[in-house]
């Protein structure tokens, strides 16, 4: 066996943890709604994830009231406070049109 480990890593090598940190799996669907709401938009706006953002800052939202990740301001996930439903919903509007 190589001394790169069973796999081909480095065992000295000292992972790496994710930048947000790790956070539980929705196992109990506590905000499967909102995911399944946001998924759809996705297909229906032809995966434009621009178009469904509102549905994205739903979902999470929902993780963080739900403790399924760590409550943070929406700023700092990129979101602005005048993200909006309704634009959202004329912008699909006008994709449809085109």
């Amino acid at each position: 066996m190589s001394a790169g480990g069973a796999f081909g890593g480095n065992r000295g090598a000292r992972p790496v943890p994710p930048e947000k940190g790790v956070f539980p799996l929705d196992h109990m669907h506590l905000c499967d709604q909102a995911k399944k709401e946001y998924i759809s938009c996705l297909k229906t706006s032809g995966h434009k994830s621009e178009i469904c953002r509102h549905l994205s800052k739903k979902y999470l939202e929902c993780r963080m009231e739900k403790n399924l990740m760590a409550k943070q301001d929406m700023s700092e996930l990129g979101f602005r406070t005048d993200d909006n439903p309704q634009v959202s919903q004329m912008k699909i509007r006008n994709e449809k049109e085109e």
